[in-house]
């Protein structure tokens, strides 16, 4: 028996996550593809695809077809996505509608590429929607109201920041320092300073196990093995999180200072909204320890994290699919509708 299927998709630079409708999240896989250079054929994807990463032989190169939120490799990024829409966790045999949630601020072939990667795995009808406006839908915000949110999505490819007011964007702001960003941080502080060499997957570790923006009531500490600069043997070494906090004091600037820009670039009256209101942060960064105090402390404004925030964009897909009479506005394609 054939099934229709409606469904959302945040095609993120670490996850990929798919909503169908009147199912809900049915997928959450890392976005990294193994790929066969001999045969030229991708072997492996999300989580089993992960599970590879630096432990291959030099004929698999594992790698994620996206990239600070755009697709890097169009190929590898198509086939792992026609994998995970055609996954047996999600029991249809054709795809109809489909929208996707994208960063702020990309261009035109940045969009098309987003447009046709979907189209190719499967979607017979494609839309786009800036991720913060999802993301604002999946935190349940009233996004109709007459009144501006500001919304903070922190993933590990993009930083995007937008205010959002009568079911629009008004201004916003898209960084490359994000997740990742302070993994290389990491990975190039251990190497610098404690003389050991690590990949971005024991960076990852350290950031989550010990990572902090602001001082914590409690010490934390992590042991972890890496090959010593010097001698080219392994190697294991105590990280605390007074050091690593002071790796990511840079990187977190940024952040502090794209907030700060936005605000400060807003009509008075927004300005006075987002004060009220808050800033409502998402996203998997948004997990750092101390990071939503330390960003209140710079600003001045409270920051709200919300109820599951590292799906509240897919999840605001989904709402655009179950209720798209109500929602089409919000997707930049819209003059090409089918319905």
């Amino acid at each position: 028996m054939k099934f229709k299927k409606n469904i959302g998709i945040d095609l993120g630079t670490d996850t990929t996550q798919i909503y169908l409708n009147d199912h809900g999240v049915v997928l959450n896989e890392p976005s990294i593809a193994a790929f066969n250079n001999r045969t030229n054929r991708v072997v492996a994807y999300g989580v089993e695809a992960k599970k590879m990463l630096s432990r291959t032989p030099a004929h698999i190169t594992v790698a994620r077809p996206v990239i600070n939120g755009v697709i890097a490799d169009f190929e590898m990024a198509r086939e792992m996505v026609q994998r995970f829409m055609k996954n047996e966790r999600m029991p249809w045999s054709w795809t109809t509608r489909v929208v996707v949630g994208v960063p702020t601020n990309l261009t035109e072939v940045e969009r098309k590429s987003v447009e046709d990667l979907v189209k190719e795995s499967g979607g017979t009808e494609v839309h786009l929607v800036e991720q913060p406006l999802a993301a604002a839908l999946g935190s349940q915000l009233d996004i109709q109201e007459p009144t501006a949110y500001l919304v903070l999505d922190v993933g590990a490819g993009t930083t995007d920041m937008a205010i959002i007011s009568m079911n629009g964007i008004v201004t916003s702001r898209r960084l490359k320092v994000a997740g990742d960003y302070l993994n290389n941080e990491i990975v190039k502080a251990m190497r610098d300073e404690l003389k050991l060499h690590i990949g971005e997957p024991t960076a990852e570790e350290i950031k989550v196990a010990v990572g902090t923006a602001a001082p914590q009531s409690e010490r934390l500490e992590i042991s972890v093995r890496g090959r010593d600069v010097s001698s080219g043997l392994p190697r294991e070494q105590l990280v605390k999180d007074t050091q690593v906090r002071g790796w990511l004091v840079k990187p977190l600037k940024h952040i502090v200072e794209g907030l700060k820009d936005l605000i400060e670039s807003s009509p008075p009256e927004l300005v006075g909204d987002i004060h009220k209101n808050g800033i409502y942060m998402c996203g998997g960064m948004s997990q750092l320890r101390g990071l939503p105090e330390m960003l209140e402390r710079e600003t001045g404004v409270e920051v709200k994290l919300v109820p599951e925030p590292l799906t509240c964009v897919v999840r605001g897909t989904g709402i655009i699919v179950e209720n798209f009479g109500k929602y089409k506005h919000l997707l930049d394609n819209f003059s090409s509708l089918k319905i």
